[in-house]
């Protein structure tokens, strides 16, 4: 017996709203299941990668301050796909920006979406076994404090509410059956 994939939304009408630096907002007039219509906004993004880099039998973390939620933040290191680039390329690139660790051996965990109800972005999660390689070398405007924990202090803070960024908590609770703990 053949199942069959459910009927989805269509757009019926896109407009771009907004073309930015790192994401484009559009709003489209879709056709429901159902046959009638609704407006959906969406933002839509290139896409990014994060890094679980671990060094002994510490994880590297870094804070930084969120504008959008107007706070710091303890994350694992990741950051924007630039178009064309290879999501293991640019895992590397971005560890070494923010920590100054090199990657000696890179796993992929998983691909998933930051926000499916509203954006497209895809985010992919890698797990890096890393030393220490010169200095970081943030972007311009970014200004990173490197913070090393063991895994057990960073699920400690997870559940106690204090780590609140989602590809961090994806990321380190999917690297617990790599890490020798």
């Amino acid at each position: 017996m053949e199942v069959q994939e459910p009927k989805a939304e269509k757009s019926i009408q896109c407009k771009e709203i907004f073309t930015g630096n790192i994401i484009k907002v559009e709003k489209h007039r879709v056709k429901l299941i159902d046959g009638s219509e609704s407006h959906r906004e969406v933002v839509r993004h290139q896409g990014a990668v994060a890094v679980v880099p671990v060094f002994g039998d510490k994880i590297i973390l870094v804070k930084q301050f969120r504008f959008p939620v107007n706070q710091f933040l303890l994350e694992i290191p990741a950051g924007k796909l630039e178009e064309g680039e290879e999501p293991e390329l640019c895992a590397v690139r971005e560890l070494k920006e923010e920590t100054g660790y090199k990657a000696m051996k890179l796993t992929k965990l998983s691909e998933m979406y930051t926000s499916p109800g509203f954006s497209d972005e895809k985010i992919h999660i890698f797990l890096a076994e890393v030393i220490p390689d010169g200095e970081p070398e943030p972007d311009s405007g970014e200004f990173i404090e490197k913070i090393e924990l063991s895994f057990q202090d960073i699920v400690k803070e997870i559940l106690s509410g204090k780590i609140l960024d989602g590809k961090t908590i994806a990321g380190v609770l999917m690297a617990e059956k790599h890490l020798n703990i």
